[in-house]
């Protein structure tokens, strides 16, 4: 699943792309992609609106129109591309955004699970899929306190815990695994037992990483590409994510998997005790 990282290097990479273009028309050949409005009122409102900006919060891309946000989650397999419209159409390109200028924005996911909302500007700070973000890593309000705050009454993993949106924006289960290796902190660790240090490393790991895996245009898994040539490098960094019976690069000890929260979890038995 595209990660914070990999969402970002989506952005830039499409601001190069589709700025200033004016929509004309938008074919929507899988409904169930669009969450809101109805299809119809979706095309009707989109149409003629120019992408002036593109965001990010959280996983989540924010094309910004002129009277409206087009929010769109990749989840699993959503990529965009670049096409034109004597391309033909694959049998995955689900949602496509027609220009004024010939050229083509079209959205791809091979296992439809992405999601699009059209919302009015005025409605985006309140809208429920944004409002209930929580901090991005780099946000002055992100500090120890607030995260033990946050911890204090949970008894579920520390990894569970940094996968929760509501708390820190944009962690995934790949980059939740590298964070904890660098915390030596066990992922099966509660979170009502977090330390005020380990607090302080969490936030202080989760830059880094993420920083990091920005610079690399993310991490390649499965099928992600953030654009057709742009692939994620990130992958070839990872400490301990996939490093399944591989030996650890601080101990040398067999690194294991176990699942948490029902996600593929990577640790260091000795690191992370």
């Amino acid at each position: 699943m595209p990660e914070l990282p990999e969402v970002e290097t989506v952005k830039e990479t499409l601001k190069n792309l589709v700025l200033y273009k004016k929509i004309e028309n938008v074919i929507v050949r899988y409904p169930n992609i669009i969450a809101s409005p109805v299809v119809e009122k979706f095309i009707e409102n989109i149409k003629r609106e120019t992408i002036c900006d593109i965001h990010r919060r959280g996983k989540w891309l924010l094309f910004e129109l002129n009277n409206y946000y087009l929010l769109s989650h990749l989840r699993m397999e959503g990529k965009y591309i670049i096409r034109t419209r004597e391309d033909i159409y694959e049998k995955h390109e689900h949602i496509i955004f027609q220009f004024e200028d010939g050229t083509q924005l079209r959205y791809k996911d091979t296992r439809k699970f992405g999601r699009m909302h059209l919302v009015k500007k005025e409605d985006l700070r309140n809208y429920k899929a944004i409002e209930e973000i929580g901090y991005e890593p780099w946000d002055i309000n992100l500090t120890e306190k607030y995260l033990l705050e946050k911890y204090k009454n949970k008894r579920i993993p520390i990894k569970t815990s940094l996968l929760d949106q509501s708390i820190i924006a944009g962690i995934g289960n790949i980059y939740a695994d590298e964070i904890l290796f660098l915390c030596h902190i066990n992922p099966l660790k509660e979170c009502c037992k977090i330390t005020k240090k380990e607090a302080t490393d969490i936030i202080l790991y989760t830059k880094e990483v993420l920083e990091k895996a920005i610079q690399s245009g993310g991490t390649t898994i499965r099928s992600y590409e953030s654009s057709e040539g742009v692939h994620g490098r990130f992958q070839q960094e990872l400490l301990i994510h996939n490093k399944e019976h591989e030996a650890c690069t601080v101990c040398a000890t067999e690194i294991v998997k176990i699942t948490v929260g029902g996600r593929g979890t990577y640790y260091c038995p000795k690191c992370q005790k």
